[in-house]
């Protein structure tokens, strides 16, 4: 997911999205613990998008404190 996608959700919509990431990420560790996957890479990039959503989150509520 791009950033510029990201900025265009709501907040709400962003709280959502990060669970969601969140609980697929989770399961996929599992899954590749178990048996490893083909491309393990995508356990990476699934991280990296956790992290781009949080930081919009965080962003947005240091923009609104101010």
């Amino acid at each position: 997911m791009k950033i510029a996608e990201i900025r265009e959700l709501s907040t709400k919509e962003l709280l959502e999205r990060v669970d969601a990431e969140t609980a697929a990420y989770d399961l996929k560790v599992i899954n590749h613990s178990i048996s490893p996957m083909d491309n393990p890479a995508q356990i990476k990039q699934q991280r990296r998008t956790i992290a781009r959503l949080k930081t919009e989150l965080r962003q947005r509520e240091l923009n609104n404190k101010k």
